[in-house]
This record gives structure tokens, C-alpha cells and sequence, in this order.
């Protein structure tokens, strides 16, 4: 079967791996993209893993206000470097987590990266941290959060 160039930019979109990468994983498939999502998906968490241990002195610090204006949350995501504390997808899961700690009120980090993600249920918080670092190439890990409700 021949991939085309749909199929690769929709899964290069999806794991954030490189367009060669994307093709060559598609052509081994013979063009199935769920068998493709799960290589490229699994190459990135492995990646992820690897860097681990790598200094995360930059990123950001995000609010989300709930629209009943009685529960707040502050959130601070952290990377390797101010490029990728710009990047569009890490703004994105920087608000995600506030509004999942509005939400669910984790006590700390590790309950928070198990709890399942309130816009996706197939998806563990920690599984959104890995999926950033397979795309951006850096160590991204969740700092603190607090968490305010009216009365409590």
C-alpha cells in the first residue's frame, strides 16, 4: 500500500515524530495508522523516559478560573528551556492541568499524574507529560499547584 503525504502529516501531528520517521513506520505497517500511532507512541515514551533527569529550570506558571468564579487553580509546568515554555502544545497542557486541578482537587503530583484526564478518560495525566516530551524533545515535568475554593 502507499502512504501518502495525508497520512504522514496526521501522524507526525499526533506523536510530534519526525516526517521521515512517520513514513517509514507507515510503510512497515503497510499504511495502518493505529499500528503506526502505537510505534511512534511507544519510541516517544521511551524517549521521555530518557530524559528524565534532565534540569527543568524554565517554564510557566498558569491560572484557570472556574466559570462559577468559587474554585481556582495555579499550576507550574516546568521544561528544560523558554523556546518550548512558549510552544503552543505546552501553554495548552499547562492550562489543561489547572483545569484538571480545579476539578479533582489532587493532594500532590504523583495523584495528579494518575488521575485519568478529564477531557479524555483513556488518558493518565503522567501520559500527556510523556506525549509533550516525545514532541518537543524536553524534559517537562509538573512543579506545584494550589488549589482555592470558596468556603473551603
Amino acid at each position: 500500500m502507499k502512504v501518502t503525504t495525508d497520512q504522514i502529516k496526521k501522524l507526525r501531528v499526533r506523536t510530534g515524530a519526525p516526517v521521515i520517521r512517520a513514513k517509514k513506520v507507515l510503510e512497515e505497517v503497510n499504511g495502518d495508522e493505529k499500528k503506526a500511532f502505537v510505534i511512534l507512541q511507544k519510541e516517544g515514551f521511551e524517549k521521555a523516559a530518557k530524559r528524565a533527569d534532565r534540569q527543568t529550570s524554565q517554564g510557566v506558571v498558569v491560572s484557570y478560573v472556574h466559570h462559577n468564579n468559587k474554585i481556582a487553580a495555579t499550576v507550574e509546568l516546568l521544561c528544560e528551556t523558554d523556546f518550548v515554555a512558549k510552544n503552543e502544545l505546552f501553554g495548552q497542557l499547562a492550562h489543561n492541568l489547572a483545569m484538571q486541578v480545579a476539578s479533582l482537587d489532587p493532594k500532590d503530583v504523583k495523584e495528579l499524574e494518575k488521575q485519568e484526564f478529564i477531557k479524555d478518560p483513556s488518558k493518565k495525566i503522567a501520559d500527556l507529560v510523556k506525549e509533550l516530551i516525545a514532541k518537543t524533545g524536553e524534559n517537562v515535568r509538573i512543579g506545584r499547584f494550589y488549589r482555592v475554593e470558596i468556603g473551603n
